[in-house]
């Protein structure tokens, strides 16, 4: 699976993620992202170059769960410059304003809540909406499973993959051990984020420094 580091912590993009990027630069992750809250747009604008000259896939995902909100921030995304923008639910008009950057569109399935944000919602809704997601001609979807307050997290994973064919399975929010990760891989997940566990140094005892928190995700990812 891929892993997809965040430079976030409770929800909003760390202050000093310039200095946390160079940290990680050199240990070999090859997808990066941030949210679109947290520090300014040309820190961000930054931040996306940095990611890019390095080689790694860049990331955004969007905060807003309305619609103007969700909008503004796809405008942001296509000047910021990311591959890959997460999150909403604005598929046309995603799709359309992003057209001439080239970035790929991953919007939540589900109904995502607040901020910090909660997902409502079946696995039969999940399943439903990873379809049309699909047939939309989105790649993939980015699935808030542990935030879910209606359903089991592994059997929202599941309808997912159902739902989605061979689309790509993102599991975004609250992926903070080894357990998890493998759980996720057993299920079918393509890619996960970690943010918070990382700054917070949750994921792996023995050592609180970012890279080394970082090294032990991505040893957790390529064994599962």
């Amino acid at each position: 699976m891929d892993f997809i580091f965040m430079l976030t912590h409770n929800d909003q993009t760390v202050s000093n993620c310039l200095k946390v990027f160079d940290i990680i630069e050199d240990i070999g992750i090859g997808h990066i992202g941030f949210k679109d809250v947290g520090v300014d747009e040309d820190t961000l604008r930054m931040l996306a170059k940095k990611i890019k000259e390095a080689g790694a896939t860049s990331y955004m995902e969007v905060v807003s769960t309305t619609s103007r909100g969700v909008r503004e921030s796809i405008r942001a995304a296509c000047r910021i410059g990311v591959d890959r923008v997460l999150g909403g639910q604005d598929i046309e008009y995603a799709q359309t304003a992003l057209t001439e950057s080239g970035a790929g569109y991953y919007p939540f399935p589900g109904r995502p809540v607040g901020h910090p944000t909660k997902l409502e919602g079946t696995p039969e809704d999940i399943a439903d909406d990873c379809a049309y997601m699909r047939s939309a001609g989105c790649p993939g979807v980015d699935l808030l499973a542990y935030r879910a307050t209606q359903a089991d997290p592994l059997e929202l994973v599941r309808a997912a993959r159902s739902g989605l064919g061979d689309g790509y399975l993102i599991v975004a929010g609250n992926v903070d051990s080894p357990t998890r990760i493998q759980q996720l891989a057993d299920a079918g997940v393509d890619a996960f984020t970690v943010g918070s566990a990382v700054f917070d140094a949750t994921f792996a005892p023995g050592n609180s420094s970012i890279a080394y928190q970082c090294e032990e995700i991505l040893a957790a990812s390529r064994r599962g």
